[in-house]
C-alpha cells in the first residue's frame, strides 16, 4: 500500500474500462468506472462492503433497495452493505463514475475493460 494523490474526476472522466482500481489502504479502495449507453453496473449486494459513488458525468438512474432516483454529474450515492443496488445509464455518453469501498473489495491492480470481462473473473477479490 502506498499513498496516492491525484485529481480523481480527472482520472474518473479519462477512463475507459468498466472498471479500474486506483489506489488501495487497508481501510478502503478507490475504483472509477465507466458505463456505456444502455448499460448498467449490474444488480448486487454487497454483504461485507459499503460502497460510496459519485458520478462525475454522464445521466442515469440509481436503484437502491427498489426505489429509483436521478443520477446527474455530481449525484453522490451511499450504499450500505446489504442494499440490493444499480445504476443504470440512461445517456447518451458514458456514466463516469468515481466508488469508495470499504473495506477494499477488488485485488490491488484490477481493470476491466468490459463489464463481461467483470463478470468472468471469478478471482476478484481483495485478499
Amino acid at each position: 500500500m502506498k499513498p496516492f494523490t491525484g485529481n480523481i474526476i480527472e482520472i474518473a472522466k479519462a477512463n475507459s474500462n468498466y472498471r479500474k482500481e486506483v489506489a488501495t489502504v487497508t481501510g478502503s479502495q478507490v475504483v472509477v468506472m465507466s458505463i456505456p449507453p444502455n448499460d448498467d453496473v449490474g444488480e448486487e449486494v454487497h454483504h461485507d462492503v459499503d460502497q460510496t459513488l459519485l458520478f462525475v458525468a454522464g445521466t442515469g438512474k440509481t436503484v437502491l433497495n427498489g426505489e429509483e432516483g436521478l443520477i446527474e454529474m455530481g449525484t453522490m450515492a451511499v450504499v450500505p452493505r446489504g442494499t440490493r443496488h444499480n445504476f443504470i445509464n440512461m445517456g447518451e455518453g458514458d456514466l463516469k463514475i468515481v466508488t469508495v469501498y470499504a473495506p477494499p473489495h477488488h485485488k490491488v491492480g484490477t481493470v476491466h475493460a468490459t463489464k463481461a470481462d467483470a463478470e468472468a473473473d471469478t478471482e476478484d477479490h481483495y485478499e
